[in-house]
């Protein structure tokens, strides 16, 4: 072993991991990045580290990212003094490097979820490291359940190692049973940190878009730290996008700019990660594959944007993908920590200090916001459908569980009770996405083997933006790209790994070249096949919701799409198409097909104020056509009327007689002041419609509810059964007599019941009567002869003492005729008045 390796800090702490292992068979292993935690571990668990004794093991090294894989693999092939593919080896999607001597194997989590699909038992393998688990990859928490689920059952002499970057280990340990925690300490520089905030507001991220005035500051920020400080930069930038416009704003003499990140070529992957040859200083841009998982030597300042991408997905319109967030505190400490790992370093943060308290702590884990379709059939081939007995550091989330499963159902993947199918199980195999799997296994039998895998390959790695939004386009441009293009490298090796998967499937087929990126996206993305709402207007994608196509789209004026990928903007109403293919009517139904239905439409229109009734044929929501039901199910247009009503309103769609309104005031006074048993008459409560039956049933069409019998409908809703209804009349009479002999009717539309009556009808009364039982008191409006207000009173014995003289000498004048005695409280009432004197 190269001296290198006998340095590494880690090494003082391997004895303890090695007792832990052979006591318990678990551990949980913290070590700070650079110590030697990815890659001298392995060879000493494996036996094969000069100074460090243990047994002979084979070991499976599972890490988050390809790019990791590779990394680390290489640096324990050099540390042996030998090549990948000697003692230790790789495996990543696609391509597989290893022989008979290999002992130490590194593989991303998802082929390590394939393995155990294949061979539950894990034959041949003696240890299991997972790498970086702090960063709670959903594979990686998922790979270590199942894991977990072996040891428990089938073998219980496999080792596990939890090896994470931070000293976060008490819920690690716990979810292992109470493993041991080893922890290795590396010599730690100090970092000074600077806040280097933006000099003027900049925008917060929108979905994946970064203020470009962000990115200016970044990229004036690393100018400013390669003049002040010495050493190599290390820029963390959110994603390739911006990783491309930063370093074309970057360029200066004895300067190299490499861009590192999961679509890096290889040999810039090796330059970013090898020490630099001296000749001049490295900026190296970075996304978060920097944060622990890989040394970068030579490193003195971190850049850190501040910025991170992170999965999100919108179960309500089926859109899912990457979005910009805000770093966490944590994954803030592991970039600062880059620029001490060999020596004093310096952070530039650029963003204010102030801004930290609205940080999060710790990255939010995937499971909580990806999309689980994948997740829901691992844990279905796995045999728990559910994944409730999975040991699983956080439970899924259930909405996005049941979103999952109704995906998997739809492609032939589960069953109805959620075990997973032959066909299920094949697109596990395959380490497809499940959607991207339906697409090639259909795909092949519809347009042959070759062609479904090239258009599937494209969706598996979106193309870079500047190919344009036309999938067709992109395709062509990619099958003419030349081995110099990594995009078109990497599509080649995808091509050819897909094509095996399907060899021999499919032959001759009728679909032509045009329509063939359209029905294979279609088939990954049924509910995303969309149609234009007008010309160059808006589309209507299957899954109910609205798509637009960019400025300047290939694709503008295509009636039907298929969308392959789309995101929604912040704010925005609609879904934003990214790529997408053009389509026929015939091939959407052919895709689409298990969306498309036919219906019974019974519904009521606001814009005629009618029930309308049609049969819709659909491909999910979007209508394909329409015809007029002349006959419709009675029960559906019940039902559209009582929609109506509660759109429209009670007092817009029935007739109110002035009898019907004043029952129903009469009864809302009663359930105010006495309640129960007396009914709720409001809007809200008759906007049910039951009190309207026999007749609603019997309705059809708006005029029908317009002849309905109100009156009749409300005094269904008298509490009968109780025997209350027959007392409506005592507790709140429609009219009253009056001395006069006048039956004059009581208004109960406002707060309090009103009788409004002639004053001089009034004569020697000395009380009005109480309603509801004598709690309510009647407010009496004592009128003129003119039948204009001149009093209001609710006790009228004190008014004839105190009010009635001022009345009296107001209105003798005006009205002779009516007679005005002094003592209205002993004369006698009238309706008529004085007889004129000849």
């Amino acid at each position: 072993m190269r001296s290198a390796g006998l340095e590494l800090p880690v090494r003082t702490a391997v004895p303890a991991l090695q007792r832990a292992l052979a006591e318990e068979g678990v551990a949980v292993f913290a070590a700070p990045p650079g110590t030697g935690k990815t890659t001298l571990v392995p060879l000493a668990l494996a036996g094969l580290a000069e100074g460090l004794p243990g047994p002979a093991r084979r070991v499976l090294v599972a890490e988050p990212r390809r790019l990791a894989v590779r990394a680390a693999a290489r640096r324990m092939a050099w540390l042996l003094g030998q090549q990948v593919g000697e003692s230790v080896g790789l495996t990543v999607r696609g391509e597989r490097r290893a022989g008979p001597a290999t002992v130490v194997e590194v593989v991303t989590t998802g082929v390590l979820l394939q393995r155990l699909q294949r061979d539950q038992e894990l034959t041949g393998v003696d240890v299991v490291v997972l790498d970086e688990c702090h960063e709670r990859h959903l594979d990686a928490d998922t790979a270590l359940a199942f894991l977990l689920d072996v040891r428990g059952t089938l073998r219980p002499e496999l080792g596990i190692v939890c090896a994470s970057a931070t000293s976060d280990t008490e819920a690690w340990a716990e979810l292992l049973g109470g493993a041991p925690v080893v922890e290795a300490h590396g010599v730690s520089y100090p970092v000074e940190g600077v806040w280097a905030p933006p000099p003027r507001g900049v925008k917060p991220p929108q979905g994946t878009r970064v203020d470009p005035l962000l990115l200016e500051h970044v990229a004036g920020t690393v100018r400013r730290a390669l003049a002040e400080r010495g050493g190599d930069v290390l820029c963390f930038l959110p994603g390739v996008g911006e990783i491309a416009r930063v370093a074309g704003q970057l360029g200066a003499p004895g300067v190299e700019v490499l861009q590192l990140h999961g679509q890096a070529p290889a040999a810039v992957q090796d330059a970013a990660l090898a020490v630099g040859t001296g000749a001049g200083r490295r900026v190296i841009l970075a996304t978060s594959v920097a944060e622990s998982s890989l040394t970068v030597p030579g490193v003195r300042v971190v850049v850190d944007s501040g910025l991170a991408r992170e999965p999100r997905t919108d179960h309500a319109r089926g859109l899912s993908g990457l979005v910009t967030v805000r770093a966490s505190l944590a994954a803030a400490r592991q970039r600062a920590g880059r620029a001490g790992r060999e020596a004093p370093g310096v952070v530039y943060r650029c963003w204010a200090e102030a801004e930290d308290a609205l940080a999060p702590r710790f990255p939010t884990p995937e499971i909580a916001q990806a999309e689980l379709t994948s997740f829901a059939l691992q844990a279905a081939c796995w045999g728990d459908p559910t994944a409730a007995g999975l040991a699983l550091p956080d439970r899924p989330p259930a909405g996005a569980m049941l979103a999952a499963r109704q995906v998997l159902a739809g492609l032939g993947a589960v069953d109805e009770d959620g075990r997973a199918t032959a066909r299920g199980q094949r697109i596990v195999r395959s380490g497809l996405h499940p959607r991207l799997a339906r697409a090639l296994l259909d795909g092949a039998e519809l347009v042959g083997a070759r062609r479904a895998a090239e258009v599937v390959a494209l969706l598996s790695e979106e193309p870079p933006r500047a190919f344009g939004d036309d999938l067709a386009e992109v395709w062509r441009r990619v099958r003419a790209g030349s081995s110099d293009d990594p995009y078109a490298r990497r599509w080649k090796d995808e091509v050819r790994r897909l094509g095996r998967l399907v060899e021999g499937g499919g032959g001759p087929s009728s679909v032509t070249e045009r329509q063939v990126p359209g029905l294979v996206a279609a088939l990954a993305y049924p509910e995303r096949i969309a149609r234009a709402r007008a010309v160059d207007g808006p589309y209507l994608m299957a899954s109910g919701t609205a798509a637009e196509l960019g400025a300047g789209s290939r694709l503008a004026g295509e009636e039907w799409l298929a969308v392959a990928s789309a995101d929604r903007p912040a704010g925005a109403h609609s879904a934003r198409v990214r790529l997408g293919a053009a389509l026929d009517e015939e091939t959407a139904r052919r895709a689409g097909a298990a969306l498309l239905s036919s219906r019974a439409e019974v519904a009521w229109s606001a814009r005629q104020g009618e029930v309308t009734a049609r049969r819709v044929s659909a491909l999910g929501a979007v209508e394909l056509e329409t015809t007029p039901l002349t006959k419709p199910d009675p029960e559906l247009v019940r039902a559209a009327l009582l929609d109506g009503l509660a759109r429209e309103g009670v007092g817009a769609l029935l007739r109110w007689t002035p009898e019907a309104v004043g029952l129903r005031a009469r009864l809302a006074f009663l359930e105010r002041e006495l309640g129960e048993p007396w009914p709720e008459v409001g809007d809200a409560a008759l906007a049910g419609g039951g009190w309207l039956e026999p007749d609603l049933s019997r309705a059809r069409r708006r005029a029908d509810l317009e002849r309905i019998d109100l009156v009749a409908a409300l005094q269904r809703l008298l509490p009968w059964a109780s025997g209350q209804a027959g007392r409506l009349e005592e507790l709140a009479p429609e009219r009253i007599t009056v001395p006069s002999g006048s039956r004059i009717r009581v208004d109960y539309a406002g707060d309090r019941p009103v009788l409004a009556v002639k004053l001089q009808e009034l004569f020697g009364w000395q009380a009005a009567p109480r309603l509801a039982g004598g709690r309510v008191p009647l407010t009496v409006h004592l009128l003129s002869p003119a039948g204009r207000p001149a009093a209001v009173t609710g006790d009228l014995a004190t008014f004839w003492r105190e009010g009635y003289k001022a009345v009296r000498a107001d209105l003798r004048g005006r009205y002779p005729r009516h007679p005005w005695p002094e003592d209205p409280s002993t004369a006698e009432p009238t309706k008529r008045t004085n007889p004129r004197k000849g």
